[in-house]
């Protein structure tokens, strides 16, 4: 009779541990625990996108020719300008690599500025809540401060100035997208793309496997939304 109590018991308490939800954390924890799993995320991909080909060498994030000048890029090459092609793609990820390291003070700064309701909000949310709440957040002046050095990164490229004649022209007659009439611009938003795109899989990545993390707050707070 005693092991049957005793059994009974212990099952009681594992489903007891096991139901334990967000609701059950404390505002300490939620909000400490997704800022310190934010912040490593922020790390992470930072670090990645910004070591020598973390844009050229990842087929995810590698910013391509812009589509006007995708559409004759065959017909450069036969003309002999595929050299000018190669530069300006070459030019266009380092200058996303370059400017990549400026993204993470904006990150740890916009987690550490999150309110309690911010973060059981993204806790529940969707996969990639934590990330929309950073580009809500850092869009912005995450831009501000990739434009200059982008601009920095392209402005000897011949045929990056070439292109931004032409596409401001062809823009005018509906010939060129309007979020790819300036280079540097194209190349900015490439880059914040890359940043909230690998943001996302490392956010995917520790929902996906809380037990796995190091940090012991961080296994308890995404634990309950097993």
């Amino acid at each position: 009779m005693r092991y049957l109590f005793a059994v009974l018991s212990f099952a009681f308490f594992t489903a007891h541990a096991n139901a334990l939800g967000v609701s059950d954390l404390s505002n300490t924890e939620a909000s400490g625990g997704l800022k310190e799993a934010l912040i490593q995320g922020a790390g992470k991909a930072v670090s990645q996108l910004s070591a020598v080909d973390g844009f050229m060498g990842n087929k995810e994030v590698k910013i391509p020719l812009p589509g006007a000048l995708k559409k004759t890029e065959k017909a450069m090459r036969m003309f002999g300008m595929g050299k000018q092609a190669d530069e300006l793609v070459l030019k266009m990820n380092r200058a996303a690599e370059a400017a990549v390291p400026e993204a993470k003070a904006l990150l740890v700064d916009s987690a550490k500025k999150m309110t309690v309701a911010d973060a059981k909000a993204i806790l529940t949310g969707g996969d990639d809540a934590a990330t929309q709440y950073f580009k809500k957040t850092t869009s912005k002046p995450m831009a501000e401060k990739f434009l200059p050095i982008v601009k920095k990164a392209t402005e000897n490229v011949q045929l990056a100035q070439q292109y931004n004649k032409f596409a401001e022209a062809g823009s005018k007659f509906g010939l060129v997208d309007k979020d790819q009439v300036n280079l540097e611009q194209y190349v900015t938003q490439k880059t914040l793309d890359g940043v909230y795109l690998m943001m996302a899989k490392e956010e995917a990545a520790i929902r996906k496997d809380p037990v796995g993390q190091s940090s012991a707050l961080l296994k308890k707070v995404f634990g309950a939304l097993q």
